[in-house]
């Protein structure tokens, strides 16, 4: 008589995180997706390196949508971005407003892709995530549609 299978379910929510850049269409190009992952939390110093990569990777000036994740308003931050004015705009999000955040659309789109994962170890449950990311970069209709959802008014948003 057979078994029933045994499903796996390890708990590593936490020990790899993901900062993406969420670029909205502009011009020509396509709603785009720039992810960055590591083990544990960013601090202040990785926020910073991340907002470097993203401003190469899209080459402009970005405006920056931020939550109230500590990090992001750290003065190491905040003196950073004061730094290079022409490159960052700041805006902010209110205390808890996940539908207002296009990001969080792709989160949930991650998350949900990861939650039968079973890794076996957090370098396995960073490169799901890292490729469960890059799948979704290539959706640019989903990408466009998280900035729909958001009710944002972008000008140039087809």
């Amino acid at each position: 008589m057979g078994h029933p299978p045994t499903l796996r379910r390890r708990d590593k929510r936490r020990e790899v995180s993901s900062i993406i850049a969420l670029v909205a269409p502009y011009g020509r190009k396509p709603a785009r997706l720039f992810a960055r992952h590591q083990e544990g939390s960013f601090s202040s110093a990785d926020i910073i390196s991340a907002l470097r990569y993203f401003r190469r990777k899209v080459g402009r000036p970005l405006t920056v949508v931020w939550d109230g994740l500590n990090q992001h308003h750290s003065a190491q931050t905040l003196d950073f971005v004061a730094r290079h004015p022409e490159d960052f705009l700041l805006e902010r999000l209110p205390g808890y407003a996940p539908d207002l955040n296009p990001e969080e659309g792709c989160n949930s789109v991650v998350k949900a892709e990861l939650r039968n994962a079973t890794p076996d170890s957090v370098a396995e449950l960073r490169a799901h995530a890292r490729a469960s990311f890059v799948r979704l970069g290539r959706r640019h209709d989903v990408l466009l549609a998280f900035f729909h959802h958001a009710g944002l008014s972008l000008t140039g948003l087809p």
